[in-house]
């Protein structure tokens, strides 16, 4: 259920930190058509789909710039996801099959759900989690 209240604040943005920002940027370009602009040098990248924005930050520079030492997941990374909604059902399991021809790691192949989506996950190179979905035919 929509919130009719007016928000205090928009949220368009997650940011990823990564291990190697070329590989990231190369996978979410490549994989899903985002648009960037990076000059492969700085540190903070910004990639754009749409109105959707992932800013990206490598983690060595991150705990640099907070004076702080970070403990990052390994193998998949269980505590979020990114969530794609296709169109149909037939993109989810296209979708799946360009993530995996471009690097991603399967994590769930598509399958129809009891509550009628349709749903697959991969995981990108850091091992977040990536959710290709529809809830249409």
């Amino acid at each position: 259920m929509k919130n009719e209240n007016k928000p205090r604040f928009t949220f368009n943005t997650i940011g990823l930190f990564t291990r190697d920002n070329r590989a990231t940027v190369d996978f979410y370009t490549r994989t899903f058509g985002f648009s960037c602009d990076w000059d492969g040098v700085q540190p903070n990248v910004e990639l754009f789909l749409g109105d959707m924005r992932i800013i990206l930050f490598p983690r060595e520079d991150f705990e640099k710039m907070t004076s702080q030492k970070f403990r990052y997941p390994e193998g998949f990374n269980g505590t979020m996801e990114l969530a794609f909604d296709v169109p149909n059902f037939a993109a989810v399991d296209k979708e799946y099959e360009n993530a995996l021809a471009n690097g991603a790691q399967s994590v769930m192949p598509p399958s129809t759900e009891p509550w009628g989506q349709r749903t697959s996950y991969v995981a990108d190179p850091d091992g977040n989690l990536i959710e290709i979905g529809s809830f249409v035919c």
